[in-house]
């Protein structure tokens, strides 16, 4: 059986269980963004409370962020960790924006996804994971998103084959799914939540409700801890 059609499989199956996530909450793209970035080693719950806090403060947008201070971005988001370095990071997108694209959203995601993607990466503090999460949950655009949860889970379903790096996971998905938004959009949003809810660091095999997908596609790690 080939790659895509293990990967479908095991996608229906999360889906099947866990029903589509509605992933990312926003009620804009630029909050899309912000969130993308405050999320980065906290919980959403924490990140959220920061959102919310720059919203309040009138700062949830890129001409008001661009302008502020970064001691007044900073104390709105310290629920998110690691705040002044986030606040460098939301000021640096801002101006990027601004200076690039007069702050226009639909101007940024109007050019190629690969240029874009290089663009994003050399803003300082824009890594990998998050210019993915701002081109697929904000721009729409497919761009996988892969994360620490992602390689987690083609390792023990015996399919990581030797990827080590984010972009060659990337790729791998890319490769072997069809390019769609949705497709993509779900199934990071159901690897994340099955990463945080069962298969974690610790996994929670006996309970597993995607140990077996079928008689050619289960979890390798799920089935050498249960014999």
């Amino acid at each position: 059986m080939n790659s895509k059609s293990i990967l479908l499989k095991i996608f229906h199956k999360l889906l099947g269980q866990y029903g589509t996530r509605q992933w990312w909450p926003a009620k804009t793209r630029f909050e899309v963004i912000v969130g993308a970035v405050l999320t980065q080693n906290v919980t959403w719950k924490n990140a959220k409370k920061a959102v919310d806090n720059l919203k309040k403060a009138g700062l949830l947008s890129c001409a008001a962020l661009a302008l502020a201070k970064h001691t007044e971005v900073a104390e709105k988001i310290i629920s998110s960790r690691y705040y002044n370095q986030k606040a460098k990071k939301l000021k640096a997108f801002s101006f990027f924006l601004m200076n690039s694209y007069a702050g226009s959203l639909n101007k940024l995601f109007s050019g190629k996804m690969e240029d874009l993607r290089e663009e994003l990466l050399k803003i300082k503090g824009i890594g990998k994971e998050t210019a993915d999460c701002i081109l697929l949950y904000a721009g729409h655009m497919p761009s996988f998103v892969s994360d620490a949860y992602t390689k987690r889970f083609l390792d023990r379903y015996g399919l990581l084959n030797g990827m080590t790096t984010y972009d060659d996971i990337r790729n791998f998905f890319m490769q072997n799914l069809p390019e769609d938004v949705y497709l993509y959009n779900e199934y990071h949003a159901l690897i994340v939540y099955h990463g945080h809810a069962v298969c974690q660091s610790k996994p929670d095999c006996p309970h597993c409700p995607v140990r077996v997908i079928d008689k050619t596609t289960y979890c390798r790690y799920a089935q050498s801890q249960l014999i």
